[in-house]
């Protein structure tokens, strides 16, 4: 009879083992490498799931891993990819989200490098939709536990969200030790309109912490529509200092290499600029090549696509997804990933 009972716990024990409730990363199509190195930095592995399309372009996902009661992250950016349009990843993202829910995950946290569709976040003319915030309806809809994501277009994005918590990570914590390395003379840290201020001045505190002070400028911006500027005027000094703009999203970098051709016409020094999200569209890459910036620094929450000029520097978030996921896991407040220390 010992013997027995003793067999009986030892097959109880190997059972509870296989089925304990674990951890496990999947990605969608638009950032596979950086959920390989988000992987790596967990010393773990990105799980199966099989992302297709019908003949007609619907999206057909299918997870090949048990996640039942598992806490499952999913890391996707609701950008364009070299395959798969800003809607494809962002329909990859609910589906998924979706399948999950279904195949009794015991927690669903959805990873967004880059939240899209968040430049739409009020209305600004009748009859509009406020995009940033429709997408967040979608996303708790799907049943999403969590939701981090990397330097939101505006913060009241993580008000849009009534049920689920939301993280919004700063790509700063990335930048300001690289900036802080590069030996600038007098800097001063540019935001490129007055919504990004704020951001500056996150950017301006972190490099005092590592003992680099620099000052603060701000261009005004007039837009003739949505993606062209019209006039621009500087508020602040910069003559014979090497300045830095710091903004979350370049898109066709029109109004980037316009400001930075500003800023040298107003005697900088060298110009530089660190942008979150390098959306690159169209002929961003080839007026960034042809533009007066030393070096444009991004981050990897957006996979570059195309032939990349030498002038653009890329740095991975993938520590800072990492320590963020490792926090979740245990519990712990993600307040230290706001110093620039950590990483």
């Amino acid at each position: 009879m010992a013997r027995m009972i003793v067999a009986l716990i030892c097959f109880c024990s190997c059972f509870y083992a296989d089925c304990a409730p674990g951890v496990m990363l999947f990605n969608g199509s638009s950032n596979t490498e950086l959920a390989g190195a988000v992987a790596e930095c967990l010393d773990q592995k990105v799980h199966k799931a099989h992302i297709s399309k019908f003949n007609d372009g619907e999206i057909r996902i299918q997870i090949l891993e048990n996640v039942r009661n598992c806490d499952v992250f999913i890391l996707q950016s609701t950008s364009i990819s070299k395959d798969s349009t800003v809607n494809d990843n962002l329909m990859e993202l609910y589906l998924m989200i979706r399948a999950m829910k279904r195949s009794s995950a015991k927690s669903v946290t959805a990873i967004i490098p880059y939240f899209g569709y968040a430049r739409q976040d009020r209305k600004t003319q009748g009859r509009v939709p406020i995009s940033a915030s429709d997408v967040a309806m979608l996303l708790e809809v799907a049943g999403a536990d969590h939701v981090v994501a990397i330097d939101l277009h505006c913060g009241q994005i993580q008000g849009f969200f009534h049920e689920t918590p939301v993280d919004n990570l700063f790509a700063s914590t990335i930048f300001v030790p690289y900036i802080a390395r590069l030996g600038l003379y007098d800097p001063v840290i540019v935001s490129p309109d007055a919504g990004g201020v704020e951001r500056a001045k996150t950017f301006i505190e972190g490099l005092q912490s590592l003992g680099v002070p620099s000052k603060m400028a701000v261009i005004v911006k007039q837009r003739a529509e949505a993606g062209v500027v019209e006039t621009m005027n500087l508020v602040g000094k910069v003559q014979g200092s090497d300045v830095v703009i710091v903004d979350d999203i370049c898109d066709t970098a029109g109004t980037l290499v316009k400001a930075a051709q500003e800023l040298k016409d107003h005697g900088a020094r060298r110009v530089f600029a660190c942008i979150t999200h390098p959306l690159l569209s169209g002929p961003a890459c080839m007026r960034i090549e042809g533009s007066c910036l030393e070096e444009l620094i991004v981050t990897d929450t957006v996979p570059l696509r195309g032939p990349i000029p030498n002038n653009i520097k890329q740095l991975s978030v993938a520590p800072l997804l990492a320590r963020a996921i490792t926090h979740i896991i245990n519990g712990e407040s993600l307040s230290n990933l706001f110093r620039y220390n950590e990483l």
